[in-house]
């Protein structure tokens, strides 16, 4: 009758896998956590057990010292100076180069600023800006019938202001908007125009502003 003799090697390695700090030690480089299913019997190296590590490992895991730690973090900055803004009642500054509502503008005559060359619907990156123009009949100028912005697909991105030759479009600071349907997404000319008009002195303000650096 044969003795048994264990494998202790194997042992080893077991011995280690109940350590999570070595587990990852006993792994074969290039292999994952999850693809660890056979033990690394070809890198065994000696066990050491320290009593002082194991009780360190013990009073971290059932005293919650990671929550204590992290409770302590937040007890430290709980009286501390608030840096949140109470929104609506408070506001942050906003640039004169915000980019919010889109608009298009008039003239002080009240002309409207758009010529129809479709810049803005050519550099427009999400293809938002669909535009159809035909000559007037009074002077024969080219102007658009049809100038339709759709929000759902708008980046916000400004391409389409710095485009506009005649600043006919441009982006407003107001943000605070929402549609309730699908159909509400789109802005047509007359909505476009009536926002223009509504914002026409922030936005006057803002380029005079923005126009040393432009």
């Amino acid at each position: 009758m044969g003795i048994l003799v264990p494998d202790m090697t194997r042992i080893a390695w077991w011995f280690r896998w109940l350590q999570p700090a070595r587990f990852l030690e006993a792994m074969p480089a290039g292999r994952s956590e999850g693809a660890q299913c056979e033990p690394a019997l070809d890198d065994a190296r000696p066990v050491r057990f320290g009593l002082r590590a194991r009780l360190g490992e013990l009073a971290q895991t059932w005293l919650l010292l990671d929550l204590v730690r992290g409770l302590a973090l937040t007890g430290r900055h709980l009286f501390s100076r608030k840096v949140t803004i109470q929104y609506p009642e408070e506001r942050t500054p906003q640039s004169p180069r915000f980019r919010g509502l889109h608009a298009l503008r008039r003239y002080p005559s009240g002309e409207e600023r758009c010529i129809g060359c479709q810049l803005c619907e050519a550099v427009c990156p999400a293809l938002a800006i669909t535009i159809e123009t035909e000559p007037r009949a009074s002077d024969g100028t080219r102007r658009t019938t049809r100038y339709d912005i759709d929000m759902f697909k708008c980046i916000y991105c400004g391409f389409c202001e710095e485009a506009c030759p005649t600043d006919a479009i441009v982006m407003t600071r107001s943000f605070e908007f929402h549609m309730q349907t699908r159909f509400e997404a789109v802005y047509t000319k007359q909505m476009l125009l009536a926002v223009g008009d509504a914002y026409e002195a922030e936005i006057a303000a803002d380029r005079a502003r923005d126009a040393p650096y432009r």
